[in-house]
């Protein structure tokens, strides 16, 4: 009989390769979960988008955002929504913002009493990266303000505020259309887009006014020299009504901003 071979020892540098492998495995089990994880949280942020855009968007044809007979060549709104139906879902809805050039970004906009609660919430309160699309807590959820600021994510699956770096992307899209409109339950709101730029989180494009003035006359002289774009709007006035578009950039440090002024208010059809 052959003589039994005896066992070799395990040397240090085996239990090392050992620990390093098992430490890999779970490293990789780790990642694996992780990505699966986002997956599925930015999938469910999606379908549920999906599904109030359905329930509460109704879009017209092209060809009849501008009306026939008498009134040809009255503007239209490109699409109509269903407050009543939003409402019953979520009461701090305030809006509905639809940009043209970009039309992904379709959402409802919400207004609460801080400005934690919709970071990670949905617009049915679940939690979710993707949070919604909401007005800062200090202006008045009727952007009669001077300047609203409106809050969205830049999600890596390009939902919510992702696309509107675009505009600084590609000169393309601010020639292809330079408004986005804002639907409220009273009034339909279009604005032409005066400026699109990077800024830092602490800038003074985020300051709020208590009225028309002075101050506001300077800070719309400071946004348009601001813009990485060249529009070709008009002279700004303290009349105007200004909406900053917000999104965050990768960099906690900075923000990326499109801002608006607003240029027609139509009736809602009843």
């Amino acid at each position: 009989m052959s003589e039994k071979q005896p066992k070799k020892k395990k040397t240090a540098g085996d239990i090392v390769l050992t620990v390093v492998l098992i430490a890999a495995v779970c490293v990789f089990c780790y990642a694996g979960y992780n990505l699966f994880h986002i997956y599925t949280e930015y999938k469910k942020g999606t379908d549920e988008y999906n599904h109030i855009a359905q329930m509460a968007v109704t879009e017209r044809d092209p060809d009849q955002k501008e009306a026939a007979g008498p009134e040809a060549g009255t503007l239209k709104a490109p699409m109509d929504i269903d407050f009543k139906a939003l409402k019953s879902v979520n009461e701090d809805v305030v809006g509905w913002i639809y940009v043209e050039a970009v039309p992904s970004i379709s959402y409802p906009i919400v207004h609460g009493t801080d400005n934690e609660t919709y970071l990670h919430r949905t617009y049915e309160k679940n939690y979710n990266f993707a949070g919604t699309i909401f007005v800062d807590y200090e202006n008045k959820g009727d952007f009669s303000d001077c300047n609203t600021l409106v809050y969205g994510h830049n999600m890596k699956n390009g939902s919510m505020f992702a696309q509107l770096k675009k505009f600084s992307q590609n000169s393309d899209i601010y020639n292809q259309s330079k408004y986005f409109w804002i639907f409220t339950p009273e009034k339909n709101y279009r604005y032409e887009i005066i400026s699109a730029y990077t800024t830092g989180v602490n800038s003074d494009t985020y300051t709020l006014f208590k009225g028309p003035g002075e101050e506001f006359e300077k800070y719309l002289q400071k946004i348009q020299g601001y813009s990485d774009i060249k529009t070709d709007v008009g002279e700004l006035t303290i009349k105007d009504k200004i909406v900053t578009l917000s999104t965050c950039t990768g960099n906690e440090a900075t923000r990326y901003v499109v801002q608006g002024k607003r240029v027609d208010t139509l009736d809602v059809a009843q």
